[in-house]
């Protein structure tokens, strides 16, 4: 996607090639701003592999593309239980990391991050970034509108069975650091921060309702984590939302998405996590019907839009808007549901963010 910035592109290494690899590979190539230059991983052969097949001009081992000088930007996309461990590494590097969800597996982990970078003058992005998507941006359009009014209240839903059945390797999401809400959770509450703003305080409760999964080649996979979650979110805008993150239900008949209530009507949110459909939709107390809401953004925009936006951003010199600071905030609720369970009470936030700046629909021209 081209741009009217003249500045060279910033050179951009992934550690990780595994199951998502391909759509920040895919990502990156949409902003001329990033040049997708290496690719590392445990298994330097699948490093290889993938370089080749994608065109990636070097790979490396974990350790050689940490020592590369002339790469600016360092993509995080293993596994979340490393995510800490590799971010540092990369911090340690004086280089800056984006990171794949969650930004750490503990809060404490995420501090130490955070901590690390403002030591070394780097900065942290982190996905997901979805919400940065023409649906969601769109959505956000609305609000800032006052189509509906102020919002006083939403939902955030997404159930289904857990990805054992289909997920090459399924075992991590059953083990500290998975788990549906520190799975899915990102994009739910990352997508309601940027429309609602930040969050004070959360209520909750999770469950572990199956002891055992089977994958899809028939292996057995002991759960050591909540599997369904629900609570309660209170943001300080005076807006309340309820969520639902769960891999326990067999089936259901209620969208995975959002839905946002004002004061003057109701609007109708996508799946934060991307997928189809995508449309937002809009009832007025004023019309008294549904209509769907055209949208200035473009469609095509993907993974990869959050880590485009951190290298204008590092430019220009102003705030990213997929920051550390959003996914430490993120990170806190997601691991606040079980311990306001334990508690018997609602848990007050340590951590606050702002309220990420809209994009414009012509983002790939946009300095600000």
């Amino acid at each position: 996607m081209s741009n009217n910035h003249k500045t060279p592109a910033m050179k951009v290494g992934i550690i990780g090639v595994g199951n998502i690899s391909p759509a920040y590979i895919k990502g990156c190539r949409m902003f001329d701003n990033l040049e997708l230059v290496a690719c590392a991983d445990i298994d330097l052969d699948r490093a290889k592999s993938v370089a080749a097949e994608n065109n990636i001009p070097h790979a490396f081992s974990v350790e050689d593309i940490l020592a590369q000088p002339d790469i600016d930007i360092l993509i995080n996309l293993t596994i979340p239980k490393a995510h800490s461990a590799v971010s540092l590494r990369i911090i340690e590097a004086g280089k800056h990391v984006y990171s794949e969800k969650p930004l750490a597996t503990t809060f404490e982990d995420g501090q130490a991050i955070m901590a690390a970078a403002a030591s070394k003058g780097v900065r942290v992005g982190c996905a997901p970034d979805t919400f940065m998507f023409g649906p969601h941006q769109a959505a956000r359009y609305v609000l800032d509108q006052g189509t509906i009014g102020k919002a006083v209240a939403a939902v955030g839903f997404m159930a289904g069975h857990g990805p054992e059945k289909w997920h090459p390797n399924p075992e991590f999401f059953y083990k500290p650091g998975g788990g549906p809400m520190l799975d899915m959770g990102p994009y739910y509450i990352t997508c309601l921060i940027n429309l609602l703003g930040p969050i004070v305080r959360v209520s909750g409760a999770a469950a572990t309702s199956f002891p055992e999964r089977i994958d899809g080649k028939n292996r057995r996979i002991s759960v050591e984590v909540p599997t369904h979650y629900t609570g309660t979110l209170e943001f300080a805008s005076g807006a309340i939302a309820t969520v639902i993150m769960s891999f326990d239900v067999w089936a259901h008949r209620l969208p995975n998405g959002m839905e946002v209530y004002g004061e003057e009507g109701t609007m109708t949110v996508p799946d934060p996590n991307g997928y189809k459909p995508r449309e937002v939709k809009v009832y007025t107390a004023a019309s008294g019907e549904w209509a769907e809401v055209p949208s200035q953004y473009p469609d095509e925009w993907a993974r990869g839009i959050g880590l485009a936006d951190m290298a204008y951003a590092i430019r220009e010199g102003r705030p990213h808007r997929a920051s550390g600071d959003l996914a430490l905030h993120v990170l806190e609720v997601l691991q606040s549901f079980p311990i306001a369970q334990k508690a018997g009470s609602y848990l007050t936030l340590t951590t606050t963010c702002e309220r990420p700046a809209a994009l414009s629909p012509d983002f790939a021209k946009q300095v600000s």
